[in-house]
């Protein structure tokens, strides 16, 4: 195996085979289609492996939308759903994608006449059920920015328009039952009744952790029924279903002290490598860590911030210059939010193949980062 330079983002590619290949499964078992929602991880490599095993993909802009095109070479289909629908894009976005959900009545009325002769049109709808006791996470809390509030999508009739082909929802984060999806199909049945045979298809969205779900039989159930009884296409469109526990992030530490009578110990990377940690307050998974290890101390990222803290975890040895440090689940919302705040470069990609040798994916240099930050001045003439 090739030595790798840390900070190293490491891809599992056995373990994204086997989520996808549980998701196929219940596809055969449901007939439902799935959608790999690339705002998770956008990487093309995992678009690639991802392919051959969904419907298509789920997308959120215009340039998630040209990547899945180069990678899908025009078989699969493309589902795009934003609160940020950009009239400037709005064409190219047209030849890009098969289906277009509307988040808003205003955004339908605007933009439907130039739609739909290009791509199929939908609705994200609010359900206005909430299952999560964190709003950060909750598309349903109160003021939601996202889709059409179920009561005001009741009164419009907008369902019997021929020109809404579908309806799209979301509503959970990180969900291991689908107690939530049971609830809020049957919330729409009884808003909508009849009007949902109208439809082409249902979106049931993302947000549910297969892997760690035991039983999938609500789900199949609930899919056949409605497959049957409203003769509807039924979507969902995992990200961090697929990718989340597909990866790893290897770091060293490269500095130990002393500080009000704990250890800290300087990683090679930051929270800048892993947003969500310090966006949600959220200690990642150290697998390194040990709850009965006799000592402990303060994982810090290596940037002048002074909030960039992953934790305090406890382990077997006295941390020393050099030891690695493994954060697991770290495959989505991870290098698609990461910065070079500081000027730290972001991790070198890899991929764990499946015959256990790795591959190196990705390595940045200055040149993007200079990219990025070098200004240009347009002198007039």
């Amino acid at each position: 195996m090739m030595p790798i330079k840390t900070p190293a983002f490491i891809l599992d590619e056995s373990q994204l085979i086997a989520n996808l290949t549980t998701l196929a499964q219940l596809r055969q078992q449901s007939g439902c289609k799935v959608l790999y929602a690339v705002k998770a991880l956008p990487c093309s490599r995992v678009l690639d492996i991802t392919k051959p095993f969904v419907d298509g993909f789920s997308v959120s802009s215009l340039f998630e939308a040209q990547l899945v095109l180069e990678v899908l070479a025009g078989q699969g289909e493309v589902h795009l759903t934003t609160p940020a629908l950009i009239a400037d894009e709005l064409y190219e976005l047209t030849t890009l994608c098969t289906h277009i959900n509307f988040n808003s009545l205003s955004q339908h009325e605007r933009y439907a006449p130039i739609v739909e002769t290009q791509a199929k049109m939908g609705l994200r709808v609010n359900p206005k059920l909430s299952f999560l006791s964190d709003e950060r996470f909750d598309p349903c809390r109160r003021y939601s920015k996202l889709g059409v509030d179920i009561d005001t999508l009741w009164q419009s009739n907008c369902l019997e328009s021929e020109q809404v082909s579908g309806l799209h929802f979301h509503t959970v984060f990180s969900a291991t039952d689908f107690t939530p999806l049971l609830q809020t199909v049957e919330k729409l049945r009884r808003y909508f009744g009849n009007q949902l045979e109208k439809l082409q298809w249902i979106n049931l969205g993302g947000g549910y952790l297969f892997h760690n779900i035991a039983d999938y039989q609500p789900f199949i159930d609930l899919v056949i029924q409605l497959r049957r009884e409203l003769k509807v296409d039924v979507y969902i469109e995992p990200g961090k279903g697929i990718v989340g526990n597909a990866a790893q992030l290897v770091t060293s530490v490269i500095d130990t002290f002393e500080s009000d009578g704990k250890t800290v110990a300087i990683l090679d990377t930051s929270v800048n490598h892993n947003p969500e940690v310090f966006e949600f307050q959220r200690p990642p998974q150290v697998q390194e860590h040990d709850e009965k290890g006799r000592y402990s101390a303060i994982l810090a990222g290596g940037t002048c911030l002074a909030g960039d803290i992953f934790g305090e975890y406890r382990f077997k040895y006295p941390l020393q210059l050099g030891d690695k440090i493994t954060f697991n689940n770290v495959g989505a919302y991870t290098l698609i939010k990461a910065s070079r705040f500081n000027g730290h470069n972001l991790p070198d990609i890899y991929l764990q193949r499946a015959d256990g040798e790795l591959e190196l994916l990705k390595h940045y240099t200055y040149q993007d980062y200079q990219q990025q930050w070098l200004m240009t001045t347009a002198h007039a003439e």
